[in-house]
């Protein structure tokens, strides 16, 4: 494995980054293809998951591919599918000479067939370039793959003093206008956007991607146990133009899940747990429709749940120059905690930053991978 491996392997990492949020069930993969130290294709997967990388680099590369390099970051496909060829049997026949890869597929329909289909064709293969870079970029997928429930990152926007309301309930705006844009392009880059009844109740949002010129749209997610969320809110007014889902209880009365059906929302009945909903059982249901990555925006109590089931991959903590005191509604609720558990804490530190007036604190689960948040 040599630096220019590397490079052109970075190169096509930050390709696939521009699928992130839009390609789902599939992963979002870069290629590049270079003939003599010259880049003659690159490509990465298309919203809806098709065409695959691969494909989109060998249409630009032509004839050029013949005797060439191709830079993937995840092994590529050896299933077929009924939406096109497999991508191990297009490099073949495109008369690839080398493939370099960062890492195995961990779909079982692919894992270590394509780099095997590769070299039984005479194409040298080089696995494992970047690796630990295409583990963060493909978290989502592989958590998908080998667990069963999407990547989450837990997103909060609180004062200094950890309050995401006021006592009232007022919380338009804890943060300012550059934070919540810097939320809006970590919105654009998950599959969907999550949040409990209550916040969805409390605050009508939109849950959308908006001001950054995003043509796709995150799904948004409601966990409601009884479907007690009217249909005339934002989210049921334009779920025919943004999808919406609701995961509910199996005793959500049958006239509100007529009514949230007929707004266009998709209904997933999940498994109650002991206050509401399961958020094992959801996350794995909205796992079983195709979604990877999720962000989860509120709040307290969906927070406190996905916290104390350990289900979060990653926290983002805006904070604001504020402080609501103690009758405020702090950012995450009630978790039952009553000593502080041995060894070292949950999450590791990866990076702060200030954004405008207030600060943008990244934590990720130690020894996981951060998803590219």
């Amino acid at each position: 494995m040599t630096p220019a491996d590397r490079r052109f392997m970075a190169l096509a990492l930050l390709l696939g980054r521009r699928g992130m949020g839009a390609v789902w069930p599939n992963p979002a993969v870069g290629c590049v293809i270079v003939d003599d130290g010259r880049i003659v294709g690159r490509g990465w997967t298309q919203p809806g998951g098709r065409p695959h990388a691969e494909a989109m680099a060998l249409a630009q590369a032509g004839a050029g591919a013949r005797g060439a390099t191709a830079y993937v970051t995840l092994e590529p496909c050896a299933h077929h599918s009924p939406r096109g060829p497999t991508c191990s049997d297009g490099l073949i026949a495109a008369g690839i000479a080398r493939v370099v890869t960062a890492m195995a597929d961990p779909d079982l329909r692919t894992r270590d067939q394509g780099h095997a289909r590769l070299q039984a064709a005479g194409i040298a293969v080089t696995t494992g370039c970047m690796a630990d870079a295409a583990l963060r970029d493909h978290a989502g997928f592989v958590l998908r793959q080998t667990t069963g429930r999407p990547l989450v990152t837990l997103k909060l926007a609180a004062t200094l003093d950890g309050r995401i309301a006021t006592a009232t309930g007022a919380s338009r705006w804890i943060t300012g206008p550059l934070a919540r844009r810097d939320v809006h392009a970590l919105r654009a880059r998950h599959d969907a956007v999550l949040v409990g009844r209550a916040t969805a109740q409390a605050d009508d949002p939109d849950l959308t991607v908006r001001d950054l010129g995003v043509v796709h749209q995150p799904v948004r997610v409601v966990l409601d146990s009884q479907l007690s969320l009217s249909p005339d809110t934002r989210l049921g007014r334009t779920a025919r133009d943004v999808p919406v889902w609701l995961c509910h209880g199996p005793a959500a009365p049958a006239a509100a899940q007529a009514a949230w059906a007929a707004t266009g929302a998709r209904l997933l009945p999940v498994a109650p747990g002991p206050d509401g909903l399961d958020p094992g059982a959801a996350l794995r249901a909205l796992a079983a429709h195709g979604l990877t990555r999720i962000l989860c925006e509120g709040g307290a109590g969906v927070a406190a749940a996905l916290l104390g089931a350990d289900l979060v991959d990653a926290v983002h903590v805006y904070t604001a120059g504020r402080a609501f005191g103690g009758d405020g509604l702090a950012a995450i609720g009630p978790m039952g905690v009553t000593a502080i558990p041995p060894g070292p804490p949950r999450f590791r530190l990866l990076d702060v930053a200030p954004v405008g007036d207030d600060t943008r604190a990244r934590w990720v689960r130690r020894g996981g991978a951060d998803g590219g948040t």
